[in-house]
């Protein structure tokens, strides 16, 4: 994306494309009050839109001296108490698609050029409505597909995550400019940043930055949806409890073992989050090389899931066999990123639950029929409490995979400053390290960013906000 200069006036469609009962475009930039002069008609007599008052809507006629093309609102926001801080203007006509882009024309034959993709939010950027990262949680909003999603979003975009930032940066430069002022006094020999105090803030920032940077693997999963592994041998009844979760003939169900030859996946939203279920190929040993392969990606899909349902036939498999074949995959449940619950299929089948279950500490355990649709909800509540468990509800999540990458670079740095703090470096050096760490939080609020930058994170924008 070419960084264009904010003195055009841009235009483009806010809403999605297609026929619609409405349709808005959107008019950011100088000449926005002068071209709809030209081209509305007020239904309101004495009505001069050119000093019409900012946060008003007005009815009127669309079009030139070819004729009438629709009637219209006009919603006016004046520069710089607007979206974006310029002048902006909102049409919303009737949503013909022949009518979105005879507006449109009509709008280029007036001097306008269509909006590059996020131009409307990277112009908010460039004149301080909000920063990098807040502009960032935009397009996450509009991308939310569950209440976590979106709850994340609103936090990011309303600055929970900037404040956090800033707040270690300014603690940063205060501290760097100590420094650095000690350099301009060497041969006097003074000091003016406490070793002491100097420490306990690198301790602080680092325990910060550590904090966020471990967030990321839950926020990242609540953003994209929480993958949960559906595992066990064949036959056990993987593919039906997959149905049954989505309530969908999603995966083949069949009495034949071997029938899941890949990874399906599908994804549903439980107490407002977002969980993308992943049906695999039962575990034993492969009879072709499809199946093979298709065993291969079972082992991807677990060491890729946040949560394992782990699927065993109640009626065939008693605790030893259980615990036998889950010792083989321990691995992969190890740490907290990862968590098992035990689902004992078929119970439908059984006139006493088998017992020894209890003894799995470590895992839950639920006894379901998949067949009846018995104890679904089990299942459902479970996975739920598994994310909340997780989640500190007042512990900013990080979300944005760039955000993390500058977050791990300036841990890093603030770790040299640290050890070359213990080690006695001298302060020329030690500042190198610090206005790294400057350097990559800056990039995250943007105040510290190139064109390239800028352009790849609004060029992922739709056009039009």
């Amino acid at each position: 994306m070419r960084i264009t200069s904010a003195s055009d006036t841009i235009c483009a469609l806010s809403t999605a494309p297609g026929m619609g009962a409405i349709a808005v475009i959107r008019l950011s930039g100088p000449d926005s009050f002068r071209v709809i002069g030209q081209i509305f008609r007020p239904a309101e007599k004495g009505l001069d839109v050119g000093t019409a008052k900012s946060h008003t809507i007005h009815l009127g006629t669309l079009g030139n001296e070819a004729g009438i093309l629709d009637e219209v609102l006009i919603s006016l926001f004046r520069s710089p108490h607007s979206y974006n801080g310029e002048d902006v203007i909102e049409i919303s006509c009737h949503g013909s698609v022949y009518i979105q882009q005879k507006v449109l024309e009509l709008l280029f034959s007036c001097g306008l050029r269509m909006a590059a993709p996020g131009e409307f939010t990277l112009r908010a950027f460039m004149n301080r409505k909000f920063d990098l990262s807040q502009a960032e949680a935009v397009a996450d909003l509009i991308a939310s597909h569950s209440a976590s999603s979106h709850d994340l979003a609103i936090q990011q975009m309303r600055g929970g995550f900037s404040r956090k930032i800033h707040a270690l940066r300014r603690s940063l430069i205060d501290f760097t400019a100590l420094i650095e002022l000690e350099l301009d006094f060497s041969e006097e020999h003074m000091i003016f940043a406490d070793r002491s105090d100097f420490k306990e803030l690198l301790a602080t920032i680092i325990f910060e930055l550590s904090a966020l940077i471990a967030s990321f693997s839950l926020g990242n999963v609540i953003k994209t949806g929480i993958p949960v592994a559906i595992i066990g041998k064949p036959n056990v009844g993987k593919s039906t409890l997959l149905n049954v979760l989505l309530n969908e003939e999603k995966a083949i169900v069949s009495e034949i073992p071997g029938t899941t030859r890949d990874a399906i996946e599908d994804t549903i939203v439980i107490g407002g989050y977002s969980f993308r279920f992943i049906d695999t190929a039962g575990l034993r040993a492969a009879e072709d090389q499809i199946e093979t392969i298709g065993i291969e990606r079972t082992w991807e899909k677990i060491s890729e899931a946040s949560i394992i349902l782990y699927v065993f036939d109640a009626t065939q498999q008693s605790f030893t066999d259980v615990s036998n074949a889950i010792a083989e995959f321990r691995d992969f449940t190890a740490g907290n990123a990862r968590t098992m619950i035990l689902i004992g299929n078929k119970m439908d089948k059984l006139k006493v639950l088998p017992r020894g279950f209890r003894e799995f500490v470590e895992f839950d355990t639920i006894f379901v029929s998949g067949k009846r649709r018995e104890n679904i909800h089990e299942i459902a509540a479970h996975l739920v409490k598994v994310v909340e468990n997780t989640r500190v509800s007042d512990h900013t999540l990080v979300s944005n995979s760039r955000h993390y990458e500058a977050l791990k670079c300036a841990l890093d740095a603030v770790v040299c400053v640290r050890d070359g703090l213990s080690g006695g470096l001298s302060p020329d050096l030690m500042t190198t390290d610090l206005r790294s760490a400057l350097y990559h939080l800056g990039e995250i609020t943007g105040e510290v960013t190139t064109d390239e930058i800028l352009g790849a994170i609004f060029s992922r924008f739709c056009i039009g906000k």
